[in-house]
């Protein structure tokens, strides 16, 4: 696998087509910051780490839901391993007019595109969330 975070994001896609409670993705330090910052944005109810012995540690996604339909509507990767995207502060614009986040690795760690604002700190997008 070239790619884990797209391997997670597509997941989480087929999880949420399918309306799924919970999607399992092997656990990683770049994945556990992403779904630190789709659960404090409201966007998935939370993981959990889930370590069978013998096997390599899981995390497990609770997906949310209202009305039936899946709070994560649309989700994908930016930046790509054959095309990095890296965007200053002033060069990042609000997503689906501010309804939609786009998560970002600055040099203060993984943030959504408004905590990078705040922090006054660019990097590179990883995905975009809606």
């Amino acid at each position: 696998m070239n790619d884990p975070l797209s391997d997670m994001i597509a997941r989480i896609k087929n999880a949420a087509t399918r309306k799924r409670a919970k999607v399992a993705t092997p656990a990683s330090k770049l994945r556990a910051r992403v779904l630190d910052v789709l659960a404090d944005e409201g966007y998935i109810r939370g993981y959990s780490l889930v370590e069978k012995p013998g096997a390599f540690p899981e995390f497990e996604i609770e997906l949310k839901y209202f009305d039936g339909e899946p709070v994560i509507a649309e989700i994908s990767r930016v930046s790509k391993p054959g095309r990095r995207v890296y965007s200053s502060i002033k060069d990042l614009k609000p997503i689906k007019n501010g309804l939609g986040i786009s998560i970002l690795s600055t040099p203060k760690g993984v943030m959504s595109d408004s905590a990078a604002r705040d922090a006054n700190v660019g990097g590179e997008v990883l995905c975009r969330v809606y």
